[in-house]
């Protein structure tokens, strides 16, 4: 049975995660979360320590479920023969296109972020972000050669997955004219296999 500060705590980042979508971080204002939510601002203080806790907490909960989606584990890449493993890596990175309600407000986040980066963010890429990196940096490692640097290793995790969220952050955009994209199952594994092929090229001229 859950507590009263607990259900507090729960209707706070309901709405938090609404407005932080539909407006950004600047965008949307303590007394506007408090207002949704039916909470005084002491409550936000007292569960969060204020409102960049409170919008890194929102931000560590959506790239978990980004990350996390359909029970994709990374660390199991590792275990797979290497052109599988990119292939479930980039799928799982275009999942979120087909996603909705909480985990389509997610991708609104992190599209405001992407336009105008907060300093929270900073925080979530040093403790949250930079493993799930380094487990992407390690797949790709095994197409580049032995003694390819961190540094263009790095680049090169960067640059594979650039190739999906390009779509997944401008997704309502790409279903709308000109572009009228059908994203559904079949759009995301075809996207997946030509993704997959043209990134097989590019890290073969590397080896």
């Amino acid at each position: 049975m859950s507590r009263p500060s607990d259900h507090t705590r729960q209707n706070i980042m309901k709405a938090a995660v609404v407005l932080f979508a539909e407006r950004g971080y600047e965008g949307a204002s303590v007394r506007a979360i408090v207002s949704k939510a039916r909470v005084n601002q002491a409550a936000i203080n007292y569960h969060f320590k204020g409102k960049d806790g409170l919008y890194l907490e929102v931000l560590r909960v959506a790239f978990e479920g980004y990350t996390r989606l359909d029970g994709f584990d990374p660390d199991r890449l590792k275990d797979l023969p290497r052109e599988e493993a990119l292939r479930s890596f980039l799928h799982q990175q275009l999942r979120p296109l087909l996603a909705r309600d909480e985990m389509s407000r997610y991708i609104r986040i992190f599209a405001w972020e992407s336009v105008r980066p907060s300093k929270v963010l900073r925080k979530l890429i040093t403790t949250n972000a930079m493993p799930f990196l380094a487990r992407a940096t390690e797949l790709v490692r095994r197409f580049l050669p032995p003694r390819t640097s961190d540094q263009d290793a790095l680049c090169t995790a960067i640059w594979l997955m650039g190739q999906c969220s390009v779509f997944v952050r401008n997704r309502e955009q790409f279903m709308q004219p000109p572009f009228n994209l059908r994203i559904d199952e079949s759009f995301v594994e075809r996207l997946t296999d030509i993704i997959t092929a043209l990134a097989l090229k590019g890290l073969s001229h590397q080896v």
